[in-house]
């Protein structure tokens, strides 16, 4: 076992690192030059489509655009804003930050094309439930000759849901829960499989309605409790962000707990982190958008590019201002342990336990939204019949998570290794179908233009009357 372990870690060194980072980064900024920068400049207008894709519609698909966005957003809402965050500035220093915020800004482009190409080239299944995602447009979009890069994707995604959407997930949930309130670790595996079987048995619908309802009540808190802190330490803000800035191009040195970082340690474990935490490139977020209520795919990506600066330029900023601010980056803690001595400080007697529920929920509406996303990629191998089997296998393998004798390291470690393989193939198919979402994203934006410039006429029109 430890040799395969071995072999595992090297090849993930490999594939996680001067593969797929580089990949990744630079997918994103040719997508965004392409785009000629109009997913950051659009970031009104795609906030107003996100509220007003809450209000019902006739239009095609399962669950509301807003709903489909807040399924997404279960699943990269997660461990990563305030384990991943923590983990980054650990490792890379301050300026991990920085690195954070620009990759995100590149991944907004990437996270506009993968919600295009699911709306676009999606399809409805012998149940009558609309499917798609990087499967169907690798298969479609590509041709058949493709057929056997969509296999790989459905196949590495169905895998890869068990680890990082599951067993690390639930193991997350009840660490947080046995070190706050001294819960038994298998007692809350039981009740989160219990909690997402009961969510699970209503498929895309009851996901989507307990998404909407449970990720903006749960983001809320963590941002107003984060906030609290902000306007608290107001005066320590400019000096923090100057910090963020001057290490992401500067190595800091050793100071406290925090053993010094390179400018490469920044700029790697702030990109890498950033990735993990919002998933723009890594396939997963646009089989949720493929169910949304819409006959636009580009107004879906506009909506969806939202997930990526709600995860990182939102609610991982506020992590890593809290740590920062409050000093915990030098604490000599790593991951979520950092985090909750930075809420702590900050709010003693009860920052321990925001970051603790937060985790929590965070972790179990992980679990929820991944559980679609690898069902999925099982339904494109195997057919309906197999939607099932999937449901009750992954609400039986959550409480493993939690056993003592689980390698926990093991199983990240595989399951960073399959959601790097996701990605790969994701990839290549936004590069080589960025024709096509160039020209889409250009007669959209156009039509967009011309509709505001007419309704400005008609009002200006009007005023003179």
């Amino acid at each position: 076992m430890d040799g395969f372990i071995g072999l595992v870690k090297q090849f993930n060194n490999i594939v996680s690192g001067p593969i797929l980072l580089p990949l990744l980064a630079g997918t994103g900024f040719f997508l965004t030059i392409g785009y000629r920068f109009m997913t950051q400049r659009r970031i009104p207008y795609a906030f107003k489509m996100m509220w007003r894709g809450r209000r019902k519609n006739n239009e095609a698909g399962d669950i509301s655009p807003f709903n489909a966005l807040m399924t997404a957003m279960s699943a990269t809402v997660g461990t990563g804003n305030i384990a991943g965050v923590a983990t980054a500035i650990f490792f890379g220093g301050p300026g991990a930050l920085f690195w954070m915020w620009l990759i995100a800004l590149a991944g907004m482009a990437t996270k506009f094309s993968e919600a295009v190409l699911a709306v676009r080239f999606r399809e409805r299944d012998s149940l009558g439930n609309y499917i798609g995602g990087p499967m169907y447009y690798i298969r479609d979009g590509l041709g058949k000759k493709w057929k056997w890069l969509a296999f790989l994707f459905a196949g590495f995604g169905m895998f890869a849901g068990f680890g990082i959407g599951n067993t690390v997930q639930s193991n997350s949930v009840a660490d947080a829960m046995s070190h706050t309130f001294g819960i038994d670790p298998i007692l809350t595996g039981i009740v989160t499989a219990v909690l997402v079987g009961l969510v699970l048995l209503g498929g895309i619908k009851r996901i989507g309605e307990v998404a909407g309802r449970l990720v903006p009540f749960m983001a809320i808190c963590y941002f107003a409790a984060g906030l609290l802190i902000l306007v608290l330490n107001c005066s320590e803000i400019p000096s923090a962000i100057a910090l963020i800035v001057e290490s992401a191009f500067t190595p800091v040195s050793a100071a406290g707990g925090f053993a010094g970082a390179s400018v490469w340690a920044a700029m790697r474990f702030g990109i890498a982190r950033g990735i993990f935490s919002n998933e723009a490139g890594m396939g997963s977020s646009p089989i949720a958008h493929a169910t949304a209520k819409t006959d636009s795919a580009p107004r879906q990506g506009t909506i969806a590019m939202l997930g990526v600066f709600l995860d990182t330029i939102v609610i991982c900023t506020i992590t890593g201002l809290v740590i920062i601010i409050t000093g915990a980056w030098q604490s000599g803690k790593n991951g979520a342990a950092m985090s909750a001595v930075a809420f702590e400080n900050a709010l003693p007697g009860v920052g321990q336990y925001i970051v603790s529920i937060g985790l929590a929920l965070f972790a179990l509406t992980t679990i929820i939204g991944w559980s679609f996303y690898s069902e999925k990629c099982t339904q494109y191998l195997f057919g309906v019949r197999a939607i099932t089997p999937f449901r009750m296998i992954w609400v039986l393998l959550i409480p493993v998570g939690t056993l003592p004798f689980i390698d926990l390291g093991a199983l990240w470690l595989v399951a960073d290794t399959l959601n790097a393989l996701m990605a790969i193939p994701n990839l290549i198919a936004l590069l080589l179908l960025s024709p096509v979402l160039f020209k889409i994203a250009r007669e959209y934006w156009a039509d967009v233009d011309a509709g505001e410039k007419a309704r400005t006429e008609k009002g200006e029109t009007e005023a003179a009357q």
